[in-house]
């Protein structure tokens, strides 16, 4: 099967990767804004941010640093009710704002609340941000029609979004890892299924790397053993504790991933693994072909590395 490629148009307004842009798809009526929040006055005095939408609030997460904070809201006008959260200091927490209206403005109020809802459980589902509304919208019941199209626009924000810098649309891999899988089976460029495992220390952690992404699952082990020389994920290793998201298991001498976490690298899974600096790219094997993932990935360059 042929998968198509998706153009996204990102237009730098005052020519800075970091400062205002814009992003459309071709023929997508979206229209999505984005700005930090130093350059939020320049971002308000645009036309789009007059329409009615539905915005995006987000930063870091002050109690729980791991993960991003994200306040998702909807608007006839989406720059007033951007001004207002602009001065409410319990909102003090995001850094950058995301306005998605569109471009033929035939998103009705209505729309916009059915969108705000949808958003609103799919970033709980995804589970990569905390939601920081307080009351959950409760839209009214839109024609069939009408939510198919609001569904395809919704299809459309999600792809736009992760190329702008926002993560928590995105859905969660759900691999489906077994232990039967044949050696022969290939792996995919797009899916990877790995394991890290120590027979000297009794741990073993399982992984997929989906589209770049690298996620240890659920029921993983990682080691207690806290001897080493050094661990530079050692304060991301305190924080995922200190979160629940890893928690102590029934043998005291592991600890236990309680929910799938997503990795910034092979790496900085392996350090949190096992509580030293490790190379993630040496320490964690194909499920299928027991290669090493470095292994794996030099073999698609078609290169012969001296290992």
């Amino acid at each position: 099967m042929t998968v198509l490629g998706l153009s996204v148009r990102l237009y730098l307004v005052d020519g800075s990767p970091t400062g205002v842009l814009t992003a459309e798809i071709m023929n997508w009526t979206g229209h999505v804004l984005v700005a930090p929040r130093s350059r939020l006055g320049d971002a308000l005095q645009r036309d789009e941010a007059s329409r009615t939408g539905v915005y995006f609030l987000v930063g870091d997460d002050p109690e729980q640093p791991t993960k991003s904070r994200v306040y998702i809201g909807e608007g006839d006008s989406v720059v007033d009710r951007i001004k207002s959260h602009a001065k409410d200091s319990a909102k003090d927490f995001w850094n950058r704002a995301c306005l998605v209206t569109s471009k033929d403005m035939n998103l009705t109020k209505a729309h916009v609340r059915y969108l705000e809802n949808r958003f609103i459980d799919l970033t709980k589902q995804a589970d990569r941000a905390n939601v920081a509304n307080g009351n959950e919208p409760s839209p009214k019941a839109l024609p069939e029609s009408d939510i198919a199209d609001m569904e395809f626009f919704i299809s459309q924000v999600q792809v736009v979004l992760p190329v702008v810098g926002f993560d928590f649309l995105r859905p969660k891999a759900k691999p489906t890892f077994s232990d039967s899988i044949p050696v022969s089976a290939p792996a995919t460029a797009s899916s990877l299924e790995l394991v890290l495992a120590s027979s000297k220390h009794g741990y073993e952690a399982r992984a997929i790397e989906l589209d770049g992404e690298f996620t240890v699952l659920a029921g993983s082990r990682a080691t207690t053993k806290s001897d080493f020389v050094s661990n530079g994920y050692g304060p991301l290793r305190q924080q995922l504790i200190k979160d629940n998201r890893i928690v102590p298991s029934a043998d005291p001498q592991f600890l236990e991933f309680a929910e799938d976490v997503a990795f910034p690298s092979a790496s900085a899974a392996a350090a949190v693994i096992t509580n030293r600096n490790t190379n993630g790219r040496t320490a964690w094997r194909l499920v299928r072909t027991n290669q090493t993932l470095k292994e794996w990935q030099d073999a698609q360059l078609g290169l012969v590395f001296d290992l």
